[in-house]
């Protein structure tokens, strides 16, 4: 039993969605997505016990390319991430009604399995074929089902399309030419070459160009804040929670071990795009009216610390990343999924149009509430481990650029606290607006006890992921 079990089983589900039929197609995918995540749990503890879950197999003689999905605790963490939050995204989706439901919950399960696929493969061309897979169901999940005007959905969507395969062509441009390195794709073999120092800057370059489009980092975000505003919730979460997270994993697994020369030599430059990102979302989200708009703007500031927290090259920095990856994809779910709730009753995003809803849904502002706090890294919320890991790591490189970074905190509560005041305790809005239902409680429930879980005891996560991050470590310093 290997992980490949993981990625038959979403291939199988999205298949058996797709042919359920409408009526049937939101319970096979839900069935499915708890079944990928249950052998994920089957498959985390054959790994603690030191049992081998990596397939190596050869697929193509010429190029040589391996089907090898590797195994370790980074991988491993950022799968559990990615099965774990599926089943929540469709769940929370059955009180909506959509066209053509089969195909567009079929459309989820393969991009999750195309996401997954992206954490585990160890050979550089598979990696880049689940890469550039993902980016398929999420057009047609964004241009079909999306919200507002058509011609507008099809500008933003096509320019995230755009941006996107575009950066990834420089991704597979450096791929093509570490193969006459290496005569393979295999990430192992990649990360013991000796390439020279201009060799290592134009790799770096080309993977960087596709990470920062992906994640985003500044100036690659233009394409952001309008497809979150535009596709469906469900994409957005499948956005902001996961595929995002393919960019920053990118990073520590694949541009940091081929090529950690220009990292180190110009560090001071990459934590600082991070930290600008901080700072750019974070004032931009204070002008913000559309909820869904200020949630990406907070997205954004937040990624932009995980990032610069990656390339500080520290254990703390590769450690604080991971987590804080972890954390923002539960918690940037679940405030989207609170969105998607007022939006329900109010059918709308503006924030000025809410107001009063305190006294309507004791039980949704509760948890709306828990929400944003985990999401300014208020202790015990999974969230503080993160940050307060990365800024002290950051803190080691530069010290002002620590105090930059925490602008996230103080200039997030601000903004955060803002919307929360004036949707949920402004005046009273004339429309009604019904308490969460069971569905909708039980996805939020979920959400915020992992939260406080994990803010609580962080070990199990620390314990699985740093033996990979020491070896990734190791790798980045062979050069001295």
């Amino acid at each position: 039993m290997n992980v490949s079990l993981i990625l038959i089983i979403l291939l199988v589900g999205a298949i058996a969605t797709f042919f359920a039929g409408d009526k049937l197609a939101s319970k096979v995918a839900l069935f499915s997505s708890l079944a990928a995540l249950v052998c994920s749990i089957v498959l985390l503890n054959r790994f603690n016990l030191g049992q081998d879950i990596s397939l190596l197999s050869p697929w193509i003689s010429n190029p040589k390319i391996y089907l090898i999905l590797q195994a370790d605790g980074l991988s491993v963490a950022m799968v559990l991430l990615t099965v774990a939050l599926t089943p929540i995204i469709i769940f929370s989706s059955f009180a909506n009604d959509y066209k053509n439901s089969k195909s567009f919950y079929a459309l989820i399960l393969f991009m999750t399995f195309a996401m997954t696929g992206t954490f585990l493969a160890g050979d550089g061309i598979l990696y880049y074929i689940f890469w550039e897979l993902s980016l398929i169901p999420i057009y047609f999940i964004a241009l079909l089902w999306g919200n507002g005007n058509v011609e507008e959905r099809k500008k933003a969507v096509i320019k995230f399309f755009i941006f996107t395969l575009a950066g990834s062509l420089f991704m597979l441009a450096a791929f093509a030419y570490l193969y006459q390195k290496t005569d393979n794709f295999l990430l192992v073999d990649l990360c013991m070459l000796n390439l020279t120092v201009n060799e290592q800057f134009w790799i770096f370059l080309a993977f960087f160009l596709a990470y920062a489009i992906k994640i985003p980092l500044i100036p690659f975000h233009s394409w952001q804040a309008n497809v979150y505003q535009k596709a469906p919730t469900v994409g957005t979460m499948l956005l902001s929670g996961i595929m995002l997270k393919m960019g920053l994993y990118s990073v520590i697994r694949w541009q940091l071990q081929i090529a950690p020369i220009p990292a180190k030599r110009y560090i001071f430059i990459f934590v600082a795009i991070g930290i600008a990102g901080v700072i750019y979302g974070s004032i931009v989200a204070l002008r913000q009216k559309d909820l869904k708009k200020l949630l990406a703007y907070s997205s954004l500031a937040h990624v932009g610390l995980i990032a610069a927290g990656a390339y500080t090259l520290t254990i703390d920095g590769l450690r604080g990343a991971v987590l804080q990856m972890i954390s923002h994809g539960f918690v940037i779910v679940g405030l989207f999924l609170a969105a998607e709730i007022i939006f329900r009753r109010y059918q709308t995003n503006a924030i000025s149009e809410m107001g009063g809803i305190r006294s309507l849904a004791p039980k949704f502002t509760s948890l709306f509430m828990i929400l944003v706090l985990a999401s300014i890294a208020l202790p015990p919320t999974f969230n503080f481990v993160g940050e307060f890991t990365v800024l002290y790591s950051i803190s080691q490189i530069n010290l002002w650029y620590a105090v930059l970074g925490g602008t996230t905190i103080i200039l997030g509560a601000y903004y955060m606290l803002k919307m929360f005041q004036t949707s949920m305790l402004g005046e009273t809005n004339t429309k009604i607006f019904s308490d969460i239902t069971l569905n909708e409680g039980i996805s939020l429930t979920v959400i915020v006890a992992v939260l406080f879980f994990f803010g609580f005891y962080p070990k199990p996560i620390l314990e699985l992921i740093t033996p990979s991050l020491e070896l990734v470590l190791v790798s980045i310093n062979r050069f001295g």
